[in-house]
């Protein structure tokens, strides 16, 4: 199981278009704002060109890479913690996902008509936020309303409700997401602005390969922007993507380095992902098949092993690990083995990015 990242932006700016490129899904995309009701989604394999060599090694018959869920909800808009524009039914959507990818316009187009009149990607920015407190500061006060009741019969973890509740308000307050207190408790965690967040910025042709720069071109307003929040930017051109996305995958590679990128917008908003999420990706393998799977940093063998079933965790006993250098560099598991490279480990093992494990289980 991957990860899900849910695409928001105000309308018009090339969400769906970068969605259907993203995961050759036909989306609808329209130059009119709400033409995405109901959320898409799209799982896609998360692209790893560790998994090709794995399976070279162990003859594997299949490959099964770990998955990245995309879900395109429709266009934001001022007024949408009001239900303005289906706000509420919109804003429900984005609490189902573990990050959010908030694209914003980097680019003039005159056929393209942007509902706030102008390019701005900071202003974009800005709305979708606002909308997102409000919605939060909405929900934590009707939150701390009822524990206040709870806590007037000396409740003590309903009074500790009530002071996070109230930290929390006073943060939303000031114009600033939830995620800077860094809410542990199950009760708030739902906020969405709690969520952690990248921009996407959707350029033209042109810009396709560009960074953002210390110019003042929308991009590079967009990156002073997102360095002073401590957000990544991933640069993808909609076009270019959708054009991608039509050729056959030997012809992709020569025409990313016609626009003068090494990576399609996929690859780099997935790695993107995992390091917003500080996933790892650890392997098993074998004759019958290499699969990849995903985990949080710092995930223990036990419940890395629950990944796969829920038995392994259970009665789990034990993990042989070699990490992928050893693997590869001593020509797969038996020479890694040979080698002492295979190591045991118990339950209280964090599962490293690029491990090949066995786990020894009973039930």
């Amino acid at each position: 199981m991957g990860f899900s990242c849910g695409i928001v932006g105000l309308p018009n700016v090339g969400k769906s278009t970068i969605f259907n490129a993203l995961t050759s899904a036909k989306a609808a995309s329209a130059n009119f704002p709400f033409c995405t009701i109901e959320p898409n989604t799209g799982a896609v394999p998360v692209p790893d060109e560790r998994l090709e060599k794995l399976a070279g090694l162990a003859g594997s018959q299949k490959i099964i890479p770990t998955q990245v869920t995309f879900v395109d909800i429709a266009g934001l808009i001022k007024g949408a913690s009001k239900g303005e524009g289906l706000g509420n039914q919109f804003l429900g959507h984005i609490r189902s996902v573990d990050a959010i990818a908030h694209v914003v316009r980097c680019f003039a187009d005159g056929e393209v008509v942007h509902v706030e009149g102008t390019v701005d990607p900071v202003r974009d920015i800005e709305i979708i936020d606002t909308e997102l407190m409000l919605a939060d500061l909405d929900s934590v006060v009707k939150t701390r309303q009822k524990f206040e009741k709870v806590a007037k019969g000396g409740d003590k973890e309903a009074k500790r409700n009530v002071e996070l509740a109230l930290e929390l308000e006073k943060i939303l307050g000031e114009g600033k997401p939830a995620r800077l207190l860094d809410v542990k408790n199950t009760i708030f965690e739902s906020l969405l602005t709690s969520k952690p967040v990248l921009f996407v910025a959707n350029v033209d042709e042109a810009s396709a390969g560009l960074e953002p720069g210390e110019g003042d071109s929308p991009l590079d307003k967009l990156g002073r922007y997102a360095k002073s929040v401590s957000a990544n930017v991933v640069v993808i051109s909609g076009k270019v993507e959708s054009e991608i996305s039509e050729l056959p995958k030997e012809d992709r590679k020569d025409y990313l380095e016609t626009v003068g990128l090494s990576q399609s917008g996929l690859d780099r908003l997935t790695l993107a992902g995992y390091s917003l999420l500080d996933l790892i990706t650890f392997f098993t393998v074998g004759p019958k098949e290499t699969h990849a799977w995903t985990a949080k940093r710092g995930t223990l063998a036990p419940q890395c092993a629950g990944k796969i079933h829920t038995d392994f965790e259970k009665g789990f006993i034990r993990a042989e690990v070699i990490s992928y250098s050893d693997y590869i560099t001593y020509g797969g598991e038996l020479k890694a083995k040979e080698a002492g490279k295979l190591r045991v480990e118990g339950k209280e093992y964090e599962v490293l990015d690029g491990d090949i494990v066995h786990f020894r289980f009973n039930v």
